[in-house]
């Protein structure tokens, strides 16, 4: 029986490690403010912070409107500028005019260094 020698085994299990840290090397939404499911009052912005820096020109981010009060609807987009800030892990949804009462829906992709695209969605409801 052949053992491999420490010096082999060392770089095997390294590379393991790295390849696993690598592959769990996504960005995920850790807040939102609004929070999913809160009450705003006309929020100026929304704002998705991520555990990972962004790369800003593959992430971005639309603003629909999905329920007006007492009405369900199929979702109306909203225009909106989406950008980053100072935090390259935070997103920046910034209404084009103040949103009127309803509820409303983010959906996000974001894109760090691992270049691989996460999506998701936030909803929260303006007063």
């Amino acid at each position: 029986m052949r053992l491999i020698q420490p010096t082999a085994a060392v770089i095997v299990l390294l590379s393991g490690l790295l390849m696993s840290s690598l592959a769990q090397a996504h960005p995920k939404l850790l807040s939102s403010a609004p929070a999913e499911g809160m009450e705003d009052l006309t929020p100026a912005r929304i704002e998705l912070h991520f555990s990972e820096n962004l790369v800003t020109q593959f992430s971005g981010a639309k603003l629909l409107m999905t329920e007006m009060p007492g009405m369900a609807h199929a979702p109306m987009p909203v225009k909106a500028k989406v950008s980053g800030g100072s935090d390259p892990k935070t997103m920046f949804i910034t209404p084009a005019a103040p949103l009127t009462a309803g509820t409303y829906k983010v959906e996000w992709r974001a894109v760090s260094s691992d270049t691989h695209p996460i999506t998701g969605n936030v909803t929260f409801k303006v007063k």
